[in-house]
């Protein structure tokens, strides 16, 4: 058994520990929203990640993992599915809390827009691989609901904290593709990578970012009611 990649995701989950012990934060109260928010999100995702993983166009590679599985997937790719959202909603609340003010709120919808042209654009560019349709189709389900029938505003916020937890998911994914712990199926993707990242993964992420931070703040909202 190998435990590289249970080691990567604790040595991540160090970062949302250190965010919610700030006091400001009221993780107490707002636990309940964050756990619930996050497990949804990883059910979700563990999905379209299972059937990647099954079509081969995701590959773990056994050395690196312990063996133990859910859901057919490796144990510590839902863990990461977890911990990662999980870190970029610990920034999304970090950032709300020091900097409180939403006034650029009312440029969030243009640039929701440039989003929208990225993934038709991807779309229609890269609807035959299977990495990038499952990405971009997601994201802009996503995008199109939260922007043009969701109330709830909080895409401005939600795009500073993508930016900010760009960070640590370069970081870390670059070890997972580099050692590697995940290899994906060129076939499958654009073939544009950073750091032999595909150009997809981070608007992967973002779908699940996205989702994580929608939820929590709708049931942060339906409990004021």
């Amino acid at each position: 058994m190998n435990y590289t990649y249970l080691f990567v995701n604790l040595a991540l989950l160090l970062l949302p520990v250190l965010l919610f012990s700030i006091r400001q934060l009221d993780f107490t109260n707002n636990s309940k929203f964050i756990i619930l928010a996050v497990l949804i999100n990883v059910f979700a995702f563990s999905i379209p990640t299972e059937f990647l993983t099954q079509l081969k166009v995701i590959v773990f590679n056994p050395p690196y993992l312990s063996g133990m599985t859910l859901w057919q997937l490796p144990i510590e790719e839902l863990l990461f599915s977890f911990i990662l959202p999980l870190s970029g909603l610990a920034i999304y609340l970090f950032l709300n809390y020091r900097f409180p003010d939403n006034s650029h709120d009312k440029y969030s919808l243009a640039l929701s827009n440039i989003m929208l042209g990225v993934c038709i654009a991807m779309l229609y560019f890269g609807h035959q691989k299977l990495y990038t349709l499952f990405t971009f189709s997601i994201l802009l389900v996503f995008i199109l609901y939260i922007e043009y029938v969701n109330k709830i505003r909080f895409m401005y916020r939600f795009y500073r904290a993508f930016l900010v937890t760009l960070i640590p998911f370069y970081i870390v994914y670059s070890v997972i593709v580099n050692l590697p712990v995940i290899q994906y199926n060129s076939v499958e993707t654009l073939r544009f990578n950073q750091f032999n990242i595909p150009f997809e993964t981070p608007f992967y992420f973002m779908a699940m970012l996205l989702l994580t931070v929608y939820l929590f703040e709708f049931f942060k909202l339906r409990s004021r009611r």
